[in-house]
């Protein structure tokens, strides 16, 4: 009777354990989503359509350089918009085809999850059962055993059988874990998917904003030469004047004077060359942290024991204005080392509730609006890039402020020029983590910035190319 009790369990895990080599054996076939043949023949008509998109975009540059150099007439210049029209169409066909490979690649992906996810499941329910088996077996006794009446051979078999798939049964274990991994795997590859079609589309998104821009200014040289309202060197002449007037704009900086956008635009090119941070990026940072100012304030700081201070304009008390001592030890250094007063130099304020993200202090510094203890951490490097020492880095110079801004950024990962990894390097500035749906404020800050990037971009810097 115990033999066979003993015995049908062992028939039980043998099989088991053949269902579970099954499972594994056939858990990479039901992977593929589409035959090779078809996806040779998918891969084959993309190629095609990006090799004819490439020679299209090709053709336009060289289309836009001739004109640069043609002619200097008010059809000339038409003609030159229209290349560049003609230019970011052939980019958005190329972009598009990169989405498609990229929304099949990440269907493809989506399904091999869910096909891993089911089988990591079944594997679990298969050895579960296989280890309930097993620990049935494990009871019986040895006295059970020796007076059962089976023979020395086949209780000798039957151990090794048990054996043989215990071990078995421990490998298997493994591979649900190597399963688990390469599960994990693939949620990390779709993410990067998931990015990369996000960012072609908004890619997308501003090439057509210039177009549209493009082409209503073609549409107005088109319509000054039919009537003949004006001459060639007029049009110019009223460019370079609105060149002058950007140039001039005063450029508004947190807790600093206003400078003339042409130097801000300068320093952030001299910023952009040393970090690899576009230009219009972080003038948008710096953008939105004057426009955060208005919304929190300034504050001076009364005492550097306790970090408390009042506002500057209304002098209204604010307890720990600056956190004491981490930043109002530096910040008294940083003060005297560049021959400030630290009781009249600006900070911002505590923020409000509403502005609270991470941020329980006030307590930065300047334009870039680094607070004292991070400054100190960035003074070196700072100093090295806009050729001082790092003790006469000063947060309150635009220069230095927009370099530290740069230097940032590029840290936070704003240099791969892609709007999610620019978008997310500006969350982290504002709140030291990547833009995030269950912080509303911290998201809304990235969105701005990103949408004052693409304004500043069109709308200010192109307007001075070639003025």
């Amino acid at each position: 009777m115990i033999v066979s009790k003993k015995n049908s369990l062992l028939s039980l895990i043998s099989a088991l354990f053949l269902c579970l080599l099954f499972l594994f054996g056939a858990s990479s076939l039901s992977a593929q989503q589409l035959s090779e043949g078809e996806r040779a023949a998918q891969e084959a008509q993309w190629r095609i359509e990006l090799a004819a998109t490439e020679a299209e975009i090709a053709k336009w540059q060289a289309e836009l350089n001739k004109t640069k150099q043609g002619t200097k007439s008010l059809q000339g210049e038409a003609s030159k918009l229209q290349a560049k029209i003609n230019e970011a169409k052939a980019f958005i066909k190329q972009r598009q085809v990169q989405i498609e490979k990229l929304i099949r690649d990440i269907g493809e992906k989506t399904k091999a999850i869910g096909h891993l996810v089911v089988k990591e499941g079944e594997a679990k329910d298969f050895i579960a059962v296989l280890l309930r088996a097993t620990n049935r077996a494990d009871a019986f006794s040895a006295s059970e055993v020796i007076f059962s009446g089976e023979s020395v051979s086949d209780l000798f078999e039957n151990v090794d059988s048990y054996s043989s798939v215990s071990r078995s049964l421990g490998e298997k274990l493994t591979d649900v874990r190597d399963l688990h991994t390469r599960t994990e795997e693939e949620r990390k590859a779709l993410d990067q998917k998931r990015i990369q079609e996000a960012d072609k589309k908004a890619q997308i998104e501003t090439d057509k904003k210039k177009i549209e821009r493009d082409e209503a200014e073609k549409q107005r040289l088109i319509a000054i030469n039919k009537t003949t309202e004006k001459t060639y060197q007029q049009v110019i002449t009223e460019k370079q004047k609105r060149a002058s007037e950007i140039r001039a704009a005063l450029f508004r900086l947190r807790d600093s004077e206003g400078i003339p956008f042409g130097d801000a635009l300068r320093y952030a090119t001299a910023a952009s060359e040393k970090t690899g941070v576009r230009p219009a990026l972080i003038l948008a940072i710096l953008t939105q942290e004057s426009d955060l100012g208005k919304n929190v304030g300034s504050c001076l700081v009364s005492n550097l024991e306790t970090g408390d201070g009042a506002g500057k304009n209304s002098g209204s008390f604010f307890e720990q204005v600056m956190k004491a001592p981490r930043d109002t030890t530096p910040f008294g250094l940083i003060t005297a080392r560049l021959g400030r007063d630290w009781k009249m130099t600006p900070v911002s304020c505590p923020p409000a509730a509403k502005y609270v993200v991470g941020r329980g202090f006030g307590g930065a510094m300047g334009p870039s609006q680094f607070i004292a203890s991070t400054w100190e951490l960035f003074k070196n490097r700072i100093g090295a890039l806009v050729g001082t020492s790092g003790d006469q880095a000063d947060p309150w110079n635009p220069a230095h402020a927009f370099m530290a801004t740069a230097l940032y950024m590029s840290d936070l990962g704003a240099r791969a020029e892609s709007p999610t990894a620019e978008k997310n390097a500006a969350c982290r500035y504002y709140s030291g983590r990547a833009c995030d749906s269950k912080s509303p404020s911290n998201a809304f800050y990235g969105a701005q910035v990103m949408a004052k990037a693409q304004n500043i971009q069109l709308n200010m810097i192109d307007p001075l190319e070639g003025f």
